[in-house]
């Protein structure tokens, strides 16, 4: 299983299934992170925590722990 996590910085992958449990998964859903949307990391922080992503136009930052529960092709 490929998470999010583990896509490399610029290349773009595309969301195929969202794990997790209620108000988390409802969480990331209501940032636009949902089955079959394209997404590309842009950026990582110096420590590795969060990701800046772009998402249906625009930039957003998650944490890691949520980046995990985003599995994508």
């Amino acid at each position: 299983m490929n998470t999010l996590k583990d896509a490399k910085i610029g290349k773009p992958v595309k969301v195929i299934k969202l794990h997790g449990e209620g108000a988390v998964k409802r969480r990331i859903m209501d940032m636009g992170i949902t089955k079959g949307v394209d997404l590309c990391i842009r950026k990582v922080a110096p420590l590795g925590d969060p990701l800046e992503i772009t998402v249906r136009g625009y930039e957003l930052s998650i944490r890691k722990a949520d980046a995990e529960m985003i599995e994508v092709e």
